[in-house]
């Protein structure tokens, strides 16, 4: 089965840079979207940023200048370049990737388990 795993959240001070990365493996034919999603605490789930399979991308305004979202369709990787961080950037960061897991199949969305990041003041 298809899985989605994320690296690279940690405790990083604040104006610092952390960079997650999401692999998705398993029974899979292409990927369409991948994305990062965050959860602060007491907050609802909010899309972070957001690339598709022609490289189109998007950001929650919040993040933008300070974050960039890339990808490695090669490796059905999705990365989230963080800089400038801020202590409301600290949330449980997910990966979500809309996929095909055969050609004719339809599409799935996928989730990881979500990383901790933390940024103190």
């Amino acid at each position: 089965q298809v899985q989605l795993v994320e690296s690279g959240g940690g405790l990083v001070q604040a104006g610092g840079s952390l960079r997650l990365s999401c692999t998705a493996s398993g029974s899979i034919f292409s990927i369409n979207h991948m994305g990062w999603y965050r959860r602060a605490p007491g907050n609802e789930r909010e899309l972070v940023a957001r690339i598709s399979s022609g490289g189109l991308t998007n950001y929650v305004d919040s993040v933008k200048g300070r974050f960039t979202i890339s990808r490695d369709s090669a490796k059905n990787t999705v990365y989230l370049q963080m800089n400038s961080l801020k202590p409301e950037d600290t949330a449980v960061y997910y990966c979500n990737a809309v996929l095909r897991m055969r050609s004719w199949g339809r599409e799935y969305d996928y989730w990881g388990q979500g990383t901790q990041v933390t940024v103190s003041s």
